[in-house]
């Protein structure tokens, strides 16, 4: 079994609808499941903290990066495989790509559209070609998709951008699409 090494970006809340907690678990167990590590944010709430727990609970080796100014507010979790504190917010999502091999935008805020967006313009300017990823769970990132879509069709990026990224309907289909770009 090949080891890599997934970043998961998404809510350091739940939401509302419990299918993305249920899905944030299943990702972590997956992720355990086929000996791979999960890479995120370090936090011990919200999605962030199901997908970890679910994780480690599998069995699955956990990298956390969190920033100095949220380790209270997102409840740093310490007990994870490495946990690493930076000094701000563009530094934990530089570590996170480093340390990563393919990236997963389950749902969340303003947070998570800013690490999309960051790894997605990375990709754009043809710092990296590793997979990304979007868990559309119950077409939770629709709107974000018909704004790319408008973006593109009102001429401020390229139709190839859609080429940068994915996405996938349910776990299942992550899980496919995961290891068909791991491969």
């Amino acid at each position: 079994m090949t080891t890599h090494s997934i970043c998961v970006f998404c809510g350091s809340r739940p939401g509302r609808n419990a299918a993305h907690v249920v899905a944030a678990a299943g990702l972590g167990r997956e992720i355990a499941t086929r000996g791979w590590r999960l890479v995120y944010g370090a936090g011990d709430v919200g999605l962030m903290g199901e997908v970890a727990r679910a994780a480690q609970t599998a069995g699955a080796a956990t990298f956390g990066v969190i920033p100095t100014h949220l380790v209270r507010a997102e409840v740093g979790k310490r007990d994870l495989t490495t946990y690493v504190v930076t000094e701000d917010m563009h530094e934990r999502k530089k570590v996170m790509y480093m340390n990563s091999d393919a990236i997963v935008v389950l749902p969340g805020g303003a947070g998570s559209l800013d690490e999309f967006f960051e790894v997605l313009t990375w990709a754009q300017i043809g710092l990296h070609g590793k997979p990304i990823i979007l868990l559309d769970q119950d077409g939770y990132w629709q709107p974000l998709l018909a704004l790319i879509d408008h973006i593109i069709a009102e001429g401020f990026a390229a139709p190839t951008l859609k080429d940068l990224f994915s996405s996938a309907p349910d776990l299942p289909g992550l899980m496919s699409q995961l290891e068909a770009a791991l491969d």
